[in-house]
């Protein structure tokens, strides 16, 4: 197993030293295999990104027909992606470029982090253990990479076998991190020198649980500064490892001069030369300001995908050829034996946690992502509605949930306290606070700012309704009406009352630039019950019917 630790970082760049200021002539034939956005899907998936269940539904009750029976036990549904798969496919790969004198890199985007309870009861432990096995070369952080803060990272940091990267934060007044944590990283590869650079979102510092001691810049900058430094070191060909966005991407390509290969991750982007449903071709191909032409690739998210870009640089660093296609981890991939054995092991610990039955749905409970984050959605209606009625005692009337904050669906059913803790897995409480109507307002005015690039901060509310419109710039009056629900009817929101409200800590920290919670907000609790355990608390009181209204309007 590669350690990559200081001593072998420091002989790195002792070998290297010899070559600094001397451009790389050598040419080289690559191939990428990378992931994002794996969310710690350790375990199979199913269709709506969900820890798949291979078992065939039950056979009809006694009494059904045949017809019936059909309709009641549909075919055991298909399973994607998980660890064992990855590794096998990954292996296979591997195995037949390098056996025929080929290089390979494996290359993650960011967000191994958060989105199952492996993450809940392992923190970055099984992620690193996984990554160690599949054989990574390198990673960039992704927001999530700091939810629990850069305590957890650096655990991660020091249990995996390669460098993880980030250009475009200054970490040198963090003590977990300034020691390890590094913009780049140079990586020889059939006599050729390869240089990766990561970055994460601008927004990071608003989104996650960094600190105060991180500070988080524009990417673009940072990543000007990197190639000029790489260049000096006389390295050509350049991989930026971008946790930003699909959009983002293509941006920087056409304004950082010198690299070569963008792979991205963060807004779960899917890339395909073939199929019709793909946001572009895979690669993306981006003129730069120097008038080459940048690779472009990401690989959705959940681990669905492996990533497969083939990348040849001439001997002056430019590059002759790029291209691939996505690879789906479906059943067509076996799942290596022995990592399947070892998943299984990690999960028993987790078995308590999702065998208890702490409720049920009479339907499907969606938490699509480009709903959730846009308008109104059922899981929103429902840990929003949640929320208020544990909060109603303390006197809140208002309830506001981001909906980048709601990571899964539940299916109709019994629910489980594991199936809530996957639905909301960061850990969350419940703060209540007093606001202004002209604060609420301003609240929902944050929160309606970036719907543009689905951003988290897209505000789920209970206790209130509201109208907006998408043709007024960002903050500049796209809430266009408000009620609050009071007495058993609606009436406009008073802009000189107070209210009480009530958020997840995430937010009332400021969090998804909800500043005017961290900052205007009076007589705040932050210490309540988790959103796990009030949702869990509120799906005790019977079957619960999902279904979305009128609360958020969206006007021309």
């Amino acid at each position: 197993m590669r350690k990559f630790s200081t001593a072998a970082a420091g002989a790195m760049v002792a070998m290297l030293a010899g070559c600094a200021g001397q451009p790389d002539v050598t040419p080289l034939s690559l191939t990428i295999l990378h992931t994002n956005d794996f969310h710690s899907r350790i375990q199979p998936i199913d269709a709506r990104n969900a820890t798949c269940d291979p078992t065939p539904a039950q056979p009809a009750a006694e009494g059904e027909t045949e017809g019936d029976a059909e309709a009641a036990a549909p075919p055991a549904p298909e399973c994607f992606g998980g660890s064992a798969r990855l590794a096998s496919a990954i292996d296979t790969q591997r195995a037949a470029i390098e056996g025929s004198g080929g290089h390979v890199l494996l290359l993650d985007g960011g967000d191994q982090f958060q989105g199952s309870l492996f993450y809940t009861y392992y923190k970055g432990k099984a992620a690193a253990e996984m990554m160690n096995r599949l054989g990574y070369d390198a990673m960039t952080v992704g927001n999530h990479e700091f939810d629990d803060g850069p305590q957890v990272l650096r655990g991660f940091m020091d249990a995996v076998d390669f460098p993880v990267l980030l250009a475009n934060a200054d970490v040198s007044a963090e003590p977990a991190l300034a020691p390890v944590l590094k913009p780049s990283v140079v990586i020889p590869k059939g006599g050729a020198r390869v240089g990766l650079i990561g970055i994460a979102p601008a927004h990071t510092g608003t989104s996650s649980s960094a600190g105060p001691n991180v500070k988080f810049s524009d990417p673009i900058p940072a990543l000007n500064a990197e190639v000029a430094a790489l260049a000096k070191q006389g390295v050509n060909k350049i991989v930026v490892l971008s946790h930003s966005g699909y959009d983002v991407d293509k941006e920087i390509a056409a304004k950082v001069a010198g690299i070569d290969v963008i792979v991205g991750g963060h807004d779960n982007t899917y890339l395909s030369n073939f199929d019709p449903a793909a946001k572009g071709p895979y690669p993306t191909m981006v003129t730069g300001p120097d008038g080459s032409e940048v690779a472009i690739v990401q690989a959705y998210a959940y681990g669905k995908f492996l990533g497969g870009l083939n990348v040849e640089w001439d001997g002056t660093g430019a590059v002759t050829a790029a291209y691939g296609e996505p690879l789906i981890m479906d059943s067509a991939i076996p799942e290596d034996a022995a990592v399947a054995a070892r998943v299984a092991e990690l999960a028993q610990p987790l078995d308590a946690l999702n065998s208890e039955v702490v409720g049920a749905v009479a339907g499907d409970v969606s938490a699509d992502p480009d709903i959730c984050r846009a308008e109104i959605c059922a899981m929103g209606v429902l840990v929003a509605e949640a929320m208020l009625e544990a909060a109603r005692p303390q006197g809140v009337e208002i309830a506001i949930q981001n909906g980048g904050g709601l990571r899964a669906p539940l299916a109709a059913g019994e629910v489980t306290r594991g199936d809530v803790l996957t639905v909301l897995p960061f850990g969350n409480s419940l703060s209540t606070f007093k606001l202004t109507g002209a604060e609420v307002v301003a609240a929902l005015e944050n929160g309606v700012s970036q719907v543009e690039n689905l951003s988290g901060r897209f505000p789920q509310v209970a206790g209130i309704r509201y109208a907006w419109s998408p043709s007024k710039p960002p903050g500049e009056g796209r809430i266009r009406a408000v009620q609050v629900h009071r007495n058993g009817a609606w009436e406009n929101i008073d802009l000189e009352a107070t209210y009480g409200v009530a958020a997840n800590s995430f937010m009332r920290a400021g969090g998804d630039g909800y500043l005017v919670l961290a900052e205007n907000a009076t007589d705040a609790y932050d210490f309540g019950p988790t959103l796990a355990e009030v949702v869990t608390r509120y799906l005790q009181g019977g079957p619960y019917a999902p279904g979305v209204d009128d609360r958020i309007i969206r006007m021309r």
